[in-house]
């Protein structure tokens, strides 16, 4: 398979929008953050994504045209299951944590790892 600018434009990668402030000379901001400096904004989040587009298409051919790696999706699934190895006195101290709080082991540490990356359950 070649991967020409045709390959890279038809990834799915992932945007990430943000409402610019008044202080920014509102509208959005659109960037794609796995191609650094890739990004635009637009009244909309049309305009914005709509430019956004045009900027992939540019960043893309610069970097075809300099010979640079051009960084692709990672859209493999993810089963919600992971497997920790951790000290036995860890375990023990999360176990006894879990059962004065009288829930599942698997349940604590769900949600100490959320607040830890500041999500609410």
């Amino acid at each position: 398979m070649v991967k020409d600018l045709n390959y890279y434009a038809g990834l799915e990668y992932e945007i990430k929008l943000r409402k610019l402030t008044k202080e920014e000379g509102g509208g959005w901001f659109a960037e794609i953050p796995l191609l650094p400096g890739c990004m635009a904004d637009g009244e909309t989040v049309e305009e914005a994504i709509e430019s956004l587009n045009d900027a992939k298409i540019n960043w893309i051919e610069t970097a075809l045209e300099l010979g640079r790696m051009i960084p692709e999706p990672n859209n493999e699934d993810f089963s919600g299951q992971l497997r920790v190895r951790m000290p036995k006195s860890l375990h023990r101290t999360l176990s006894q944590m879990a059962k004065e709080e009288n829930v599942s082991l698997n349940q604590l540490i769900i949600y100490h790892l959320s607040r830890g990356i500041g999500q609410k359950l």
